[in-house]
């Protein structure tokens, strides 16, 4: 918490973290133009902030490009905000909201956090259904092998279609899969409503990718959901429901326990 502090305190740093809220997913290269600042300055500056895990960054060919990253804002808002002087207050609150209203230009969830277990106890939150159903409500059936189908069963309401498969399957390493179909069962239990039905259903699929790396005692888990059209109804969707999930993934491989605001019937969906 410290670190996030430190690395908002820095004028330079909160400019860069406006350009990334005003359009994500950038390079060095284009975050450094129009700035009166040198390149290497930039780059250190973006390292703090990565640091600082504000910022996650993520490979696309040669390119290194960077997101804005709401794990530290969604850990410490709530439970550290009013001990902080107003400024600062300001800064997490102004951070936060823009994290969580802001329209992806390009539709796109990335998101990283630090978990203190094993990158095998991880693997296991994310696959089997013991663990899934506890942080997520969610359980697959399938066997983890790329190509293999997968049949959701979320909140009671099976998904079955031959386009929800693995994609990628590298135990303990990386993991990816389509994203389920959205049905007319689920319409009814979660009450989207018909046009936003109509939208949802509209769109085509999208995916997501969790990558695991082992850091000293804890594991870094980046979540990245993409592959969505522009404008997606459901890129704000998931957008607002992983940061919830992903930490209730954190808190039942921590202590045990998931959130109670993703337990079954505290409204969880």
């Amino acid at each position: 918490m410290v670190d996030v502090f430190k690395a908002l305190a820095d004028p330079s740093r909160r400019h860069l973290l406006d350009r990334l809220n005003a359009r994500n997913g950038q390079s060095l290269r284009e975050l450094s133009e129009g700035l009166d600042m040198a390149r290497q300055s930039v780059s250190k500056h973006l390292a703090i902030l990565e640091a600082a895990n504000l910022v996650t960054t993520i490979r696309q060919g040669r390119e290194k490009l960077h997101y804005l990253n709401a794990a530290p804002i969604n850990e410490i808002a709530e439970r550290w905000i009013n001990r902080y002087d107003q400024e600062r207050v300001h800064v997490l609150s102004d951070l936060k909201r823009a994290l969580e209203e802001t329209p992806m230009e390009r539709p796109q969830f990335v998101y990283t956090t630090y978990i203190r277990t094993t990158p095998e106890r991880l693997w296991q939150a994310l696959t089997e259904p013991s663990f899934t159903k506890r942080w997520w409500q969610t359980t697959f059936e399938t066997d983890w092998t790329v190509g293999s189908p997968m049949i959701w069963d979320n909140n009671g309401v099976i998904i079955a279609d031959p386009e929800q498969i693995v994609l990628e399957s590298d135990p303990y390493r990386r993991l990816a899969y389509s994203w389920h179909t959205f049905t007319p069962e689920l319409n009814e239990r979660s009450q989207f409503g018909d046009e936003l039905f109509a939208k949802l259903s509209s769109e085509r699929r999208s995916r997501v990718a969790f990558d695991i790396e082992p850091v000293g005692d804890t594991t870094k888990l980046t979540v990245v959901h993409d592959d969505f059209e522009p404008g997606s109804t459901a890129a704000t969707m998931v957008r607002n429901g992983w940061p919830i999930f992903l930490s209730s993934l954190k808190t039942l491989l921590e202590t045990g326990e998931p959130l109670a605001s993703t337990r079954p019937g505290r409204g969880a969906k």
